[in-house]
Order: structure tokens, then C-alpha cells, then sequence
């Protein structure tokens, strides 16, 4: 006997109505791209669970890789075996035996097929005693114990489980429709393009590269990050925007408190192009209200101006020590503090306004005529596809 499915649960779609159908349906989908290297595994649904069939494979290694797709609120190892009381009581003795610091158990039957001959009160106790009767050093707790070994007993088979691993959570990547992230290259715009993609959206990104005020190891680092945020979805496209001309240019004709908020401003106005030649419906960043100079609330107002495009800020109220914990917890830290400059750590001004006025902003906007630069930097984009390591690498050398 082995543990030979895993069992899913879903969570929060559960509560989707008359939507659930396509949400479990794109779970389904992701899981099983997820899993596309294990060939003969299996993904199946039936009313309100959905089960991975190993068909030999190391559970562990899947587990692994169902942890990161969003929609998942928790999953187990599960035994099936027929509805035949023997059956269920040997492999919830298999349960209990395989599960990890035990001292306390207890029993808990979901009878879901209304003809099998036993009550769930009276499964509960004849497996219980059965459980008690074959282990040692082992007692009942009903109210806090050490492992719970769960019985569904379906119209198809029986199911058992003795551990719960937390999922992801969220929303299937897809349901939410798609945003363009602003991927700079720091800490924040990575985590920012995680938490979209926990509530079911999936992102192409957006990155403005100033060479050779920016070298190739920054542009290396928005493939890693970009790959990285790849294992909770599937792959990321990134638009790589030639920002030097547009942002010398900016910092020569502003003043230099203001400079920050105009080169802001282009960059949501040549964001919302790739938005409406792509079909996104909204922008996301990874501003952090009071962080810095250009996220005051007086400055995204006035940054905001240039678009009517929805903007997402997942990290909006956070403090900066929980967005560490979060990029440490998805494995982006280490690449975003890599010591590469982006576009925006360069011409940064001595004292960038905090409050700067809409107004003045459009005024000194005004002086020059940008048309021909944002022209010249949105033919200029390119795009790169990120599916895995060895395509990022790919992807890099054919760049360079």
C-alpha cells in the first residue's frame, strides 16, 4: 500500500458560484502545465476536489511544484482504495503509520456517499478502535491532536489523508485577465508582480534600460527576476524600452526637483501604449506609499495625470521589512540587491519634489516637445520571452 493520489482543495473558489466551473477549470489547466515534466501523472476533478494521480512518481517533487500555483488553499497525500470497510481501515492504519510526530489521533469520516452501510459517527469509532488496537504509544485527542486522519468516502472510492500541506492561495493565474508590470530591477516591482499574480492575474512586464548609464548585468537581472515569477504562472513576456534619449533629455530641460515625476509620467505614457497594443487593462507597480519622493500620495497623483489606465499597487501599505520577507520567501532578494543600476537610480536629483503640482509638472512638460523621443523609444522596444533558465540565458545572449 502507498500514498497514490493527491488530494486538492480549493479554498476560496469555492465561494464563486454560478463562476466556480471556470475558475477550477483553469486550476486544473495550471496544475497540469505545472507538471507537463512528469508525464504519466494525472489531474482530474470530481465535485468540489480535485485529484493529482501519481502513477509512481515522487509525490514530494510534485508537492513542490504544487505549492506554487495560486488557487490551491491546501493539499494531502491520500491513499484510494474501494468502499470496502477492510480497505479503509488498512489504509487509514497506513496513514497513521507514515505520518510524522505522532503521539495524539483522531478520526474524521466525510460520508459523502449516503449508501455506504456505516454512519460517519459510527466509521469514526470502528476506525479509531482499529487505529488504537494496531499502534503503540499512541492515544485519541479529538480536540487538539498531533494528526487528524481524514476519511472522504466518495461515490467513486474511499480517499485518506493524514497531513495537510498550506497551497499557495489566491486565484488560478488567468482568471484575473492581465496587467503590465513596471519591472525595474529593485526589490519591490518583483513583489508587487507576485501578489498580482496571487489574485489571479497574469502579467507581461515592462522594463526601461539606459545604456550605458545601465550595463547588460542590470538587464540580467530583470531576465532573473522576470524567470523567477515565472514558477508561480507560466511564461513572462518583457518589453525592453531604450529610455536613454528620452531620459537625458528629461533631466536637461526640467528642473531639477521636478525631473523624477516627468520621467515618471513618460513612463506611464509609453506603458499605456504597450497596454493598448497588447490588450492589458491595467498597470502594476511596486510603489510603496511615503518610500520615496515619487510615491508620496501629492506625487502619484501627479504622476497618475498622464493615464486612465487602472494602476495596481499590492505593496501600497506595506512596511519595507515585509516586502523583504515576501521577496526572501519567493527567492527574488537576493537578485534584486545585486549591485546593477536601473534607469531609476541614475540622474537622481539632490532633492526631488514630494509634493510636486500638476501644473507646474504640465508646464515644464510643455517647453520641449517630447513627441518624437517617446515616438523614437516605443519603435524601439523589444521583447523577450521568458519561459525557463535556459531561455533567459538564450534570450540574453542573442540580445548582446
Amino acid at each position: 500500500m502507498q500514498f497514490d493520489h493527491i488530494l486538492i482543495r480549493y479554498g476560496e473558489l469555492a465561494l464563486k458560484g454560478k463562476n466556480q466551473k471556470k475558475f477550477v477549470e483553469k486550476l486544473q489547466q495550471n496544475i497540469r502545465h505545472k507538471l507537463m515534466e512528469f508525464p504519466d501523472v494525472r489531474v482530474k476533478r470530481t465535485q468540489g476536489r480535485m485529484f493529482v494521480l501519481l502513477n509512481g512518481h515522487d509525490p514530494h517533487a510534485i508537492i513542490e511544484k504544487c505549492k506554487h500555483v495560486f488557487g490551491i488553499h491546501s493539499f494531502s497525500l491520500a491513499i484510494k482504495v474501494e468502499n470496502e470497510l477492510e480497505e479503509i481501515k488498512s489504509a487509514a492504519l497506513y496513514a497513521l503509520q507514515n505520518a510524522e510526530n505522532v503521539n495524539t489521533f483522531k478520526v474524521s469520516v466525510k460520508r459523502i456517499n449516503k449508501g455506504f452501510p456505516n454512519r460517519s459517527q459510527e466509521l469514526n469509532q470502528l476506525l479509531g478502535g482499529h487505529l488504537l488496537a494496531n499502534t503503540e504509544n499512541i492515544t485519541v485527542d479529538v480536540h487538539r491532536p498531533d494528526v487528524e486522519v481524514k476519511v472522504e468516502i466518495r461515490q467513486e472510492a474511499t480517499y485518506i489523508t493524514s497531513s495537510v500541506v498550506r497551497g499557495a492561495g489566491g486565484l488560478p493565474v488567468g482568471t484575473s485577465d492581465k496587467t503590465l508590470l513596471l519591472l525595474s530591477g529593485g526589490i519591490d516591482s518583483p513583489v508587487a508582480g507576485y501578489l498580482a499574480m496571487k489574485r489571479g492575474v497574469e502579467i507581461e512586464a515592462i522594463h526601461f534600460h539606459s545604456p550605458p548609464f545601465t550595463n547588460d548585468r542590470a538587464k540580467q537581472k530583470v531576465f532573473d527576476l522576470a524567470e523567477k515569477l515565472t514558477s508561480y504562472g507560466s511564461k513572462i513576456k518583457i518589453h525592453l524600452v531604450p529610455f536613454t534619449k528620452l531620459q537625458q533629455r528629461i533631466f536637461q530641460e526640467t528642473p531639477d526637483g521636478y525631473g523624477m515625476t516627468v520621467m515618471r509620467r513618460m513612463m506611464l505614457r509609453i506603458s499605456e501604449q504597450v497596454c493598448r497594443k497588447e490588450g492589458i487593462l491595467s498597470l502594476t507597480t511596486g510603489e510603496n506609499l511615503g518610500q520615496v519622493a515619487s510615491q508620496t500620495m501629492t506625487s502619484m497623483n501627479t504622476i497618475n495625470e498622464v493615464t486612465n489606465y487602472p494602476i495596481i499597487r499590492p505593496l501600497i501599505t506595506m512596511d519595507k521589512d515585509e516586502i523583504i520577507e515576501i521577496s526572501k520567501a519567493i527567492d527574488t532578494f537576493d537578485i534584486s540587491i545585486r549591485p546593477y543600476e536601473d534607469c531609476c537610480t541614475i540622474f537622481v536629483p539632490k532633492a526631488p519634489k514630494t509634493k510636486p503640482k500638476r501644473d507646474r509638472v504640465n508646464y515644464y512638460e510643455s517647453t520641449y516637445n517630447y513627441d518624437e523621443l517617446l515616438k523614437e523609444a516605443i519603435e524601439g522596444i523589444e521583447v523577450v520571452t521568458i519561459t525557463d533558465q535556459k531561455k533567459v540565458e538564450d534570450a540574453f545572449e542573442g540580445l548582446f
